[in-house]
């Protein structure tokens, strides 16, 4: 599925605002059911030695765990970064620190894989 600069700022404002609201089922909401995550934090929270986890409910009960280790998480969205079938968010976690995540889309425009990235975790 081709992502057009449109499609991208639209996906990034909704998704910074479910992330935002703490609402799990609507950021889950943007991905398919057997969508694959990757993210240092894993290891860390999750346990995932690989830092990787598949489907919904691995990845919902992980986000949640974040969820509560950081009850004042907050993302600002500093810039949309457009591919062909992907999208990078870039954004600053409300203790200052950058993420940029990657995003790729099916063809239903559901995400079936993410990516995430920190710097200075």
């Amino acid at each position: 599925m081709a992502i057009t600069p449109e499609r991208a700022q639209s996906f990034a404002a909704e998704w910074i605002a479910a992330w935002n609201a703490r609402d799990l089922p609507r950021v889950l909401s943007h991905y398919a059911d057997d969508f694959e995550m990757s993210s240092p934090f894993i290891i860390e929270i999750a346990g995932e030695p690989s830092g990787r986890l598949q489907g919904k409910e691995p990845v919902r009960a992980y986000w949640q765990a974040a969820l509560e280790k950081h009850p004042g998480l907050h993302f600002e969205l500093l810039a949309v970064f457009t591919g062909a079938s992907s999208i990078v968010l870039h954004y600053r976690r409300n203790f200052g620190k950058p993420a940029a995540e990657v995003f790729f889309f099916n063809e239903e425009g559901l995400v079936y894989r993410a990516a995430a990235h920190y710097a200075g975790n």
